[in-house]
């Protein structure tokens, strides 16, 4: 009976701070990527580092380290990777708790373009994650990006372009432990940004994101800086 309520209160409060979620206030995203190709070899690196804020700046959301080692296929625009990220999640508000996950995850990248400007990308990502507290669990995620340059024809040094993407997340399994559970649907995520070409290899993007849960939806600035070694 005690483990019974205990679980009932665990729901309770985990409703509790869902519902606190301030939906009007607009968080932040600081966010760099970094990909690495070795000349010759079909082998290379990418990965990224977030943070990420409720309101801006003061309240942590998230801190997401993740990177992975890259292979692309002769003759094919697929790159595959293979990697681990670590996040560290903050409760909103006040509070300083936080909780960890260790994730390893696979996923493909599959670029194309369509006539003279349109740069889309298929990003496919299954992960496997290791979360606080709960049961083993996996997700799958499909990303659709778009890339349209304004100034140029490519993305290249001093070109302007438009960003968009959408994401959606699905969770492999139900139950999380202890008689929790979670929705098939986890979350989708609709992004609107512009971004800059300080070089080739260097771009700078500034973007909206409007991220969607079963329990809470909320607005997020995107500060981001795309560097391909």
């Amino acid at each position: 009976m005690l483990k019974k309520i205990s679980i009932a209160l665990l729901i309770l409060l985990s409703t509790n701070v869902f519902a606190q979620v301030e939906s009007s206030q607009t968080g932040a995203w600081y966010m760099y990527f970094f990909n690495k190709k070795f000349e010759n070899s079909n082998w290379g690196f990418q990965g990224d580092i977030q943070y990420r804020d409720w309101q801006g700046i003061g309240d942590m959301e998230q801190l997401l380290l993740r990177s992975g080692v890259t292979y692309s296929p002769d003759n094919s625009n697929i790159t595959f990777t293979a990697g681990y990220a670590n996040i560290t999640t903050g409760e909103f508000g006040e509070s300083n708790d936080s909780s960890g996950e260790n994730r390893i995850y696979q996923e493909a990248l599959i670029p194309n373009k369509i006539g003279k400007r349109f740069y889309i990308t298929h990003r496919f990502r299954y992960e496997q994650r290791f979360v606080e507290d709960q049961d083993f669990r996996t997700r799958y995620r499909y990303n659709l990006f778009l890339n349209v340059p304004i100034n140029k024809k490519e993305l290249t040094k001093n070109a302007i372009y438009l960003a968009l993407y959408n994401e959606i997340f699905i969770n492999g399994q139900t139950n999380i432990g202890d008689d929790r559970t979670v929705e098939l649907f986890d979350r989708n995520r609709t992004y609107l940004g512009a971004g800059y070409a300080l070089t080739n290899k260097i771009r700078l993007q500034l973007g909206w994101m409007n991220q969607k849960t079963v329990n809470w939806g909320k607005g997020q600035l995107q500060f981001s800086l795309h560097h391909t070694f």
